[in-house]
């Protein structure tokens, strides 16, 4: 068997669905729907040293993915980045395993491709010919991308003042682009709208149940890149937070599956200080965030005001120890000259973040410098060139 996918569940209300019709958001209460995979049979079935033999991009993991035909998958090389050991930053900074997971080697630059390969694909399975997503950039490049590889027709919603690379790149791949005076969740509006009057299926983040599953393979894939086990911490930038969420779901599966031991790392959320609903929301004590007004920043992958699914993320955080801090743009450029000239990775100002983030959190005596610590770098810097022109 190529997939274990089994049903459908709603994350609050836990009706479940099977997953054979396209399906986006819990039809009972309108909340994020997880796939849920039969992990029993595939622990009998599969032992975790076959994936250490497979080679190749992130459906390596396929028994945790949710197409059932290998025929489906839209793939272009995604996953399967390094995690590499930054040993000269991380001396710099008295820690002894420092770790950057590199995810700007994915095709079209970014993470993104993770989320898009895997929602995209499954799409194509159902029989799904016409998409459409909002983005602040770089989700749409990677919906343009797998939906050429498809054969399928995507349009794009997109803030007018996304980076120039963002718009080119998407338009390229044949998509039909729409800029939107506005933010993301203005594009999200947009999207839903068109959505509805065309017939299109909406990828927006975390409102279908298959783009975290892509996301989630970062955190398998650290697993199986430090022996299989979990680090201690992870250091995630975070708009939408579908990756904080993803790998938060996959290590509770390796748990189950006893694939790892222990305890969850702790995530840790940074955010822009000029868009930070959720470091808002968790110094609160909140439950839900509340939209930012005037969202702004350099970073425009966390210029996401108000998450769809920001009760999965503070569960996240509050649930494995974690915590939530914003930082500031001209810090991120700092960081990312430290991370070139320390380390010789270009890394996008959203990766940067997650520098700063720890150099604070060792101030604040938050980690312990012999923890394995995770910096989660979400793309490529040579998208951000303009930021760093002198």
């Amino acid at each position: 068997m190529y997939s274990y996918l089994d049903h459908l569940e709603c994350t609050i209300c836990g009706e479940t669905y099977p997953h054979a019709q396209p399906i986006r958001t819990c039809p009972s209460c309108g909340k994020v729907l997880f796939a849920r995979y039969d992990l029993p049979k595939l622990k009998r079935e599969v032992d975790r040293a076959q994936l250490e033999t497979r080679s190749g991009s992130m459906w390596k993991f396929s028994e945790l993915l949710p197409v059932l035909d290998p025929e489906k998958v839209l793939s272009l090389g995604e996953g399967d980045t390094p995690l590499f050991k930054a040993s000269r930053l991380g001396g710099k900074l008295g820690l002894s395993n420092l770790y950057i997971k590199d995810e700007g080697l994915n095709p079209t630059g970014t993470f993104k491709a993770r989320g898009l390969s895997a929602a995209v694909s499954k799409a194509h399975e159902l029989g799904i010919t016409k998409v459409t997503i909002p983005s602040a950039g770089n989700a749409a490049g990677a919906v343009a991308a797998y939906a050429a590889r498809g054969g399928m027709e995507a349009h794009v919603f997109m803030p007018r003042d996304a980076p120039a690379a963002n718009k080119i790149e998407s338009e390229i791949m044949g998509s039909n682009l729409t800029l939107v005076d506005g933010l993301i969740n203005d594009a999200g509006r947009l999207s839903r709208e068109r959505a509805q009057s065309e017939g299109l299926f909406d990828l927006s983040t975390l409102q279908e149940p298959y783009r975290a599953e892509g996301k989630k393979t970062m955190g398998l894939e650290i697993a199986l890149q430090l022996g299989w086990r979990m680090p201690d911490s992870i250091i995630y930038p975070t708009g939408g937070g579908t990756g904080i969420i993803g790998m938060w779901k996959g290590f509770y599966e390796l748990l189950d599956l006893g694939w790892v031991e222990g305890k969850l790392p702790r995530f840790i959320a940074v955010q822009p200080e000029g868009c930070q609903p959720i470091v808002k929301a968790f110094n609160d004590g909140a439950d839900v965030s509340e939209l930012w007004p005037n969202a702004s920043t350099i970073a425009d992958g966390l210029r996401v005001p108000h998450p769809f699914s920001d009760y999965l993320i503070l569960k996240a955080i509050r649930e494995t120890g974690g915590t939530a801090l914003s930082v500031s743009d001209d810090d991120m450029v700092r960081a990312m000259r430290d991370v070139a000239s320390a380390e010789g990775l270009f890394i996008c100002p959203e990766g940067a973040a997650t520098l700063v983030a720890l150099e604070r959190l060792l101030e604040d005596h938050f980690l312990d410098p012999d923890e394995n610590i995770v910096l989660l770098n979400t793309g490529s810097g040579y998208k951000y060139l303009d930021l760093l022109r002198n």
